[in-house]
């Protein structure tokens, strides 16, 4: 067993621009590189290093509070060894393409759930260097030695990476409708839905992990006993379908202390959906993606006359499957389609609305996804059961003043403050009609062909006194739902013809 080390120095934890900083200066390094070309070799190449580099101090840090605990890289393949020790150019190279890549790829471990050893190999399987000059890498490993992983808080900077450097890309963020979630959102969420220990948790669109680790602080908080914080460790699911995510989620438990996600690399959507509802979760906390298309061999997997190429509409079903047997409950951000939208899916709100009990419908204000889309953004709240005969919405509201949210002026918490004193905690008692709460009967969602796109009768609607462009905004939208409507039409058109 390698000998715990004596404990470093605390360093200033990495701030966003200090991070930033760094990173600006490494894609700079990265450019000068024959092999790299552009964004999509680069992001790879920064997240493995920066993988080692945070797995690395999170072992130093277990090794000092924990005597037994093996680490899964030691001798010369850990990060302190070789990364500080000065080689460079084609030794440099040498080392890492044919001794420490081939050894990680290689790890073995106990197969037991949450042996870093397994966890390393795994996501090293696919990791190749790619970069040409071992100069140009010397000198980038000394500049992401920089960034400091010591204050667990701040791991967020890894999502926030991968978060700027995709809007760069522009191969992911808008056009495959992959949002990520600001973390003020994932928090709300995740104290309304309110994991307890003994509970697991999903989700199965996880990105960078950001759901499972507040829900795993959330839980952790609210274990009182060894077998409880043992149950908090266990209780963690979730899948992914890209690689670069999938790593940036890894490293993201690791950092939190989460020793045994139950994590997987694949389309959560290809599961039958049978299996997914013997395969049930209590909570499901998730961001799906906004309007992907599915294969059909996918949308197989699904009941007929459930079946669409529209991911956010399998994304749904496959969520009520998780929850069914296990009588879960759920929070889910879902597009502005979702609530108006006929033929498929009003049928699969009408199957939601008989198997659960729609609570809450969050309407988000333009920008909370900033910069990736200004697309309109709801959160539905549902759990098992009997469906009440109303259905709760509630429309947070911009910051006085402000026309919608930025990358600059994100939201913030607080913001949600009145949202979480109205909801009425746990049994969500005593909630009453506000300025920006209404319910809805729910004969009145049946006989609308299941809209949930329901206006706030609270706020007056005088046009003359609305901003112009606000109201620009709102024919926009309005397009913008006539355009969906219209591309459904045309599929289930084409449907029919096949």
């Amino acid at each position: 067993m390698t000998p715990p080390r004596a404990k470093k120095s605390i360093q200033p934890a990495t701030t966003r621009a200090r991070l930033q900083a760094v990173i600006k200066e490494s894609r700079n390094i990265m450019r000068k590189d024959a092999g790299l070309n552009g964004e999509l070799d680069r992001l790879p190449q920064l997240a493995w290093l920066l993988f080692l580099r945070a797995l690395d101090e999170v072992e130093e840090e277990r090794q000092i509070n924990d005597p037994d605990y093996r680490p899964a890289v030691t001798g010369r393949y850990r990060w302190s060894e070789w990364a500080k020790g000065g080689t460079t150019g084609q030794p440099l190279l040498t080392f890492v393409e044919d001794q420490l890549l081939p050894h990680l790829r290689g790890l073995r471990g106990s197969g037991r759930a949450g042996d870093p050893r397994d966890t390393v190999a795994q996501i090293f399987e696919h990791i190749d260097n790619r970069m040409h000059s071992g100069y140009l890498l010397a000198e980038l490993v000394r500049q992401l030695d920089k960034v400091d992983f010591a204050n667990g808080d701040d791991i967020h900077t890894m999502a926030h990476l991968y978060e700027s450097m995709l809007k760069e890309m522009r191969d992911a963020a808008g056009d495959s409708g992959e949002f990520y979630t600001p973390r003020p959102l994932v928090r709300f969420m995740t104290a309304m839905v309110d994991p307890r220990p003994g509970e697991v948790v999903m989700d199965p669109a996880m990105g960078t992990g950001g759901f499972l680790v507040e829900a795993f602080d959330h839980m952790r908080t609210r274990a009182t006993t060894a077998t409880q914080l043992e149950q908090v460790q266990a209780a963690v699911r979730g899948t992914e379908k890209k690689s670069m995510p999938f790593l940036l989620a890894q490293m993201n438990f690791l950092l939190h202390g989460i020793d045994r996600p139950a994590v997987v690399q694949t389309n959560a959507l290809s599961t039958p959906i049978a299996d997914m509802r013997r395969d049930g979760v209590d909570v499901v906390l998730t961001n799906p993606p906004f309007g992907g298309e599915e294969e059909r061999g996918v949308q197989s997997n699904f009941p007929a006359g459930m079946q669409t190429a529209e991911t956010v509409w399998l994304f749904l079903q496959a969520v009520m499957a998780r929850l069914e047997r296990t009588k879960g409950r759920c929070a889910i951000v879902v597009p502005n389609s979702v609530l108006f939208d006929q033929g498929i899916g009003a049928r699969i709100k009408a199957e939601l609305m008989k198997k659960f009990t729609l609570h809450t419908v969050l309407r988000l204000p333009n920008g909370v996804f900033a910069p990736y889309t200004l697309i309109p953004s709801n959160v539905l709240f549902f759990e098992h059961g009997p469906q009440q005969d109303h259905v709760w919405f509630y429309e947070h509201p911009l910051p006085e003043g402000r026309k919608n949210y930025t990358k600059t002026k994100p939201m913030a918490y607080e913001e949600l403050a009145d949202c979480t004193a109205w909801w009425g905690g746990p049994e969500r008692e005593g909630r009453r009609e506000t300025e920006q709460a209404w319910q809805v009967p729910v004969a009145e969602i049946v006989e609308s062909g299941y809209s949930l796109d329901q206006r706030n009768p609270n706020r007056p609607d005088d046009l003359s006194h609305r901003p112009p462009a606000e109201l620009v905004a709102e024919l926009i939208e309005t397009e913008r739902e006539m355009l969906v409507l219209l591309e459904q039409m045309e599929r289930e058109i084409k449907d029919f013809a096949l």
